[in-house]
């Protein structure tokens, strides 16, 4: 089962893209409509919503004034983190036993007004942001919702603001445009990742990427993209507080890489990373089939054993190595990155070497064998930085 995360500011479409997504055959879990039900007339969330706020949030027929509420709410963060400590509880359980309640092979989507505010982004294996501009959020409100544009804008005001949104999205909707563009956005979201990926992830199939070696240019979101995965992985091995690095080329800022990010999760030892094989699965990085292990520096001695997971997500590949706590290869992996990070001229010595290698050289395998000789010297080179500097991994 898939979990996607849906979510956008009032006014941005998000219910348009909701819907779009339910005639695809995604099962829509509506936090909106499960917050109205966790409030009706005769349920515990309505009594206490009463007892927090006074009988005037409460209309002539026993239910709640939602506008009244919204008026005490909207613009006293005190008075709405109050509302949503009695909400949102209630609506996750409920959440929770609808997804259940889906079938396996499905492709749940969970429309979450507020899953940025929360902090729920992690617990989806994708969030899918709906991003519109302002003004027409605003025109929208009051057109369709017959909000006044200051209340349209003190609504807009209480929400994340779309920095904090776009930092939160493995997916950015732009609803700017006509309905009909929105829509080829979503199906092509649906057929090209959602469905593989659920596929992928029932199989617990890693995404392999082409043999031939691709350098792409440095991308400046590579950083924000290894947040939002250690954040999926540390979800995914609480309550263990283990350590998560951005490691490899795409952890060096300007460094031109495979677009694979690098990630590395320190366990105690491999029996412990054996045990995290099934939780790191289900979170979408399934392992790689096969032993794994790094090649030790100076090339030709003993292999450093690891486990090697990859991304059941066809649109993110990742690498996620698993090593223990002070191992040579554990070591290894962040001295490079640090030195890589420090000397600007071994940084363009290896872009180069990267470059060189990538036109020659027919698959990941022959390209990973022939940077053997530069990666010895680096060794040597990053040895001698790491006793100059005091480096300490």
């Amino acid at each position: 089962m898939l979990m996607v995360g849906l979510t956008g500011g009032i006014g941005s479409g998000k219910s348009a893209v909701a819907a779009r997504f339910a005639q695809l055959g995604a099962v829509i879990i509506d936090s909106d409509r499960i917050a109205r039900e966790v409030v009706a007339p005769g349920s515990e969330g309505l009594a206490e919503i009463v007892a927090a706020f006074g009988a005037g949030v409460l209309g002539p027929d026993g239910a709640l004034d939602r506008p009244a509420l919204g008026t005490l709410v909207f613009g006293d963060e005190t008075a709405r983190r109050r509302l949503e400590a009695i909400t949102h509880p209630r609506v996750r359980e409920r959440s929770a036993a609808l997804a259940a309640a889906a079938p396996p092979d499905a492709i749940v989507v969970n429309d979450v007004p507020l899953l940025v505010e929360v902090g729920l982004a992690p617990t989806y294996h994708l969030v899918v942001v709906v991003q519109t501009a302002v003004p027409t959020r605003v025109e929208r409100l009051a057109r369709d919702r017959g909000m006044s544009r200051a209340e349209a804008e003190r609504r807009i005001a209480a929400q994340a603001d779309d920095d904090r949104r776009r930092a939160a999205a493995d997916v950015l909707l732009t609803n700017d445009d006509s309905r009909d563009e929105l829509h080829a956005g979503v199906d092509a979201l649906w057929h090209d990742r959602l469905v593989p990926y659920e596929e992928n992830l029932r199989q617990r199939r890693v995404v392999r990427r082409p043999e031939r070696v691709l350098i792409t240019e440095a991308d400046p979101t590579w950083p924000a993209q290894y947040a939002r995965l250690a954040a999926r992985i540390r979800h995914a091995v609480a309550p263990a507080d283990l350590r998560v690095d951005h490691i490899g080329s795409t952890a060096v800022p300007g460094l031109a890489a495979k677009d694979v990010i690098d990630v590395q999760l320190t366990v105690d030892s491999l029996a412990d990373a054996d045990r995290l094989a099934e939780p790191l699965a289900r979170a979408g990085f399934p392992r790689f089939p096969g032993e794994w292990w790094d090649a030790p520096r100076p090339a030709g001695g003993q292999r450093w054993p690891k486990r090697l997971h990859g991304s059941a997500d066809p649109g993110r590949p990742v690498h996620l190595h698993v090593r223990e706590s002070g191992s040579p290869g554990w070591r290894y992996a962040l001295l490079m990155r640090d030195h890589l990070r420090a000397d600007p001229d071994q940084r363009a010595a290896y872009l180069m070497l990267k470059r060189e290698l990538a036109a020659s050289a027919p698959d990941g395998a022959a390209y990973a064998t022939a940077k053997d000789p530069w990666f010895d010297e680096e060794h040597l080179r990053a040895e001698e930085w790491a006793a100059r500097t005091g480096w300490r991994p």
